[in-house]
């Protein structure tokens, strides 16, 4: 399912394609493109699922609004998101890519993968589309962007 949303995010949101495709085309171009029709309706649901969570009253923690929260993982959590994930979550949070809220939508959206382990460039892409779906995070989409595609530069002590 990952690479679905992988396959549809660079070729339809992050080259600025046209993002309202009807379903059914979808759907057969990336059969064509060689993906199980299983795992093309689990990815188009996830993404109608991502768009939900903006508009969900009834998911508490997206409703509160904790400007200096302390996010405790649970057993479960820690097995997928091992240290490195966690620790860039809140690397990303401290510097303002994402807020308590949305880190919340990144770990749903994390789970609903539903992948045992998630590497370090999984949790990144993820935070991307998270971000691109939230409305007014333009500006944190780009800063994602640059710390998805950037190369450092000179020596990094």
């Amino acid at each position: 399912m990952f690479d679905i949303l992988m396959y549809l995010f660079e070729n339809y949101i992050h080259n600025e394609s046209e993002v309202y495709v009807e379903q059914n085309e979808l759907t057969k171009e990336l059969e064509r493109a060689g993906f199980n029709h299983d795992e093309i309706y689990k990815a188009l649901n996830w993404l109608e699922q991502l768009a939900d969570l903006q508009h969900s009253d009834e998911i508490p923690y997206l409703n509160a609004r904790a400007d200096h929260s302390i996010r405790i993982y649970s057993q479960e959590e820690c097995e997928v998101l091992d240290m490195e994930c966690r620790s860039f979550l809140m690397f990303v949070e401290r510097i303002g890519v994402i807020d308590s809220t949305t880190r919340e939508m990144v770990i749903d959206r994390i789970f609903a993968l539903e992948k045992s382990i998630i590497t370090l460039e999984d949790l990144k892409w993820v935070i991307l589309m998270v971000l691109f779906n939230v409305p007014g995070k333009e500006k944190a989409f780009a800063q994602m962007e640059d710390l998805i595609f950037e190369e450092p530069n000179g020596l990094l002590h």
